[in-house]
């Protein structure tokens, strides 16, 4: 595909326009592993050059990518030629309403950075993907990112007000309110919120914030069952106790963190949470307390409350070790977040390991039991094609497994490429159609980020992983 460069680099500047094989290799993969290259990279400055290079994708009938950092775990951002659009010089907070608890953001602004700045008033943006020192505000978006705190405070489209968006033929809209109320119309924000850049490029982003909490306290406790835990989350939510944060690990976590750290984690429990209560500090001793006595009572052999910033990080420690800790077992791996009932957590990792001894693999489940959000991490050396098969497999049937559940397949990485073959599973044939319809109103030449969410076909098992 031949694009006509003259033009793009008449919008942008020929410093924004990349062409050279070098360059474009940067922008040709993400976190999922994939790989397809474009045959540009834009970075334009503002709404009126994505405008213009949207409106010349629609006259030359090239298909457009946009792009943030790159940190999607299913190819979401991922070209198939044409034109990448990076949004990152798009990068300023424009305004922090103190007031009024709101901000208005351009889309390269980084998540953690937000948050930052929003800290420094006193307030709080809460989603917190694992990402958020270098994934941007417009992919969060594009994604609806979510994270640990999301059983407390919920996920990114929880905190979506408005937009600014450059549609597929280039038209810009505005959805939305800076208010907590409105009604007028289609929720065209919620609409937004998770389309993954198929049905628009965001360019401007209001969001609400919440006051920052006082205090923070934490704590670890150890089960010999699966079922016991899980009982402890459901009765601390019943206790009228909503945790910021309730993170599990499974035994094959457990072992695979304390073979690489060396810290005395108890290798043979089931399962071990995580559990972070925040709000005003004169409440926190008080109920981290009855975590822990909900805790006892449900089971746990072992609990362990942080008394200092320290004993915090220590704790958070082994959580923050699984990711590292899985290269140790193999050399690649494939993360799914499927999510079911916080109360059918256990059937599924029982079933879990069922596929485990079936295919042959090591498969390590950690993450949200406040929400029911486990990635489930498949490992594999994707230079065997024996593992990479049964992988595949695995895939298949743990899926079948969390809709039998009534669970989704994806809780918070989206759809992209890798889980686009298995959309219709979970929405049936006629939802999925209701999508594409949707997709085509706004798009009817099908350049906004094409190849995603819609194609059924096995493309992230046949030769696209690096």
């Amino acid at each position: 595909m031949l694009l006509p460069f003259s033009q793009i680099s008449a919008v942008v500047g020929k410093d924004y326009l990349l062409k050279s094989p070098e360059d474009l290799h940067c922008y040709s993969l993400d976190a999922s592993k994939m790989r397809s290259a474009a045959d540009g990279v834009a970075f334009p400055a503002d709404v009126a050059e994505i405008s213009a290079l949207v409106r010349l994708a629609n006259e030359y009938r090239f298909p457009v990518f946009p792009r943030g950092s790159g940190s999607g775990m299913v190819g979401a951002c991922l070209p198939r030629r044409g034109l990448v659009i990076v949004t990152n010089r798009l990068n300023r907070i424009i305004e922090i309403d103190v007031d009024n608890m709101t901000a208005i953001i351009e889309p390269g602004v980084i998540t953690g950075e937000f948050q930052k700045a929003v800290a420094g008033h006193g307030l709080l943006y809460p989603p917190d993907p694992a990402s958020l020192a270098f994934s941007t505000m417009g992919g969060n978006v594009a994604m609806c990112s979510g994270g640990p705190k999301a059983v407390k405070y919920g996920v990114t489209r929880d905190y979506l007000l408005g937009l600014q968006v450059v549609l597929p033929t280039g038209e810009v809209i505005r959805t939305g309110t800076r208010t907590m109320k409105g009604v007028v119309g289609y929720d065209m924000t919620r609409l937004m919120a998770g389309s993954e850049g198929t049905l628009g490029i965001f360019t401007k982003i209001t969001v609400k914030l919440v006051p920052g909490p006082e205090s923070v306290r934490t704590l670890t406790a150890v089960f010999d069952s699966l079922d016991c835990a899980v009982n402890a989350v459901c009765g601390i939510l019943k206790n009228r106790i909503i945790p910021s944060t309730i993170e599990l690990m499974d035994q094959a976590a457990i072992r695979v963190v304390e073979n690489y750290l060396r810290i005395g984690l108890p290798v043979d429990a089931e399962g071990m949470l995580l559990i972070e209560v925040d709000g005003p500090n004169a409440l926190l001793d008080s109920q981290i307390s009855r975590v822990g006595e909900i805790c006892r009572g449900t089971g746990a052999g072992r609990i362990e409350i942080a008394r200092s910033d320290e004993q915090r990080e220590i704790l958070w420690q082994a959580r923050r070790s699984i990711s590292p800790a899985l290269g140790q077992i193999r050399p690649g791996k494939i993360n799914e977040d499927v999510t079911v009932p916080r109360t059918k957590i256990p059937e599924l990792i029982r079933s879990i390991r069922l596929l485990a001894e079936k295919f042959d693999l090591t498969i390590v489940c950690f993450g949200h039991a406040g929400d029911g959000n486990i990635h489930t991490n498949i490992m594999l050396d994707r230079k065997s094609e024996s593992e990479r098969r049964r992988a595949g497999e695995a895939v298949e049937e743990l899926f079948r497994i969390v809709l039998k559940l009534e669970g989704t397949i994806s809780g918070e990485h989206g759809v992209g490429i890798a889980k686009s073959p298995f959309i219709k599973q979970e929405v049936g044939a006629e939802g999925l159609d209701a999508m594409l319809k949707i997709k085509l109103a706004l798009d009817p030449l099908n350049i906004m980020n094409p190849g995603k969410m819609f194609v059924e076909d096995r493309t992230f098992l046949e030769g696209i992983f690096i």
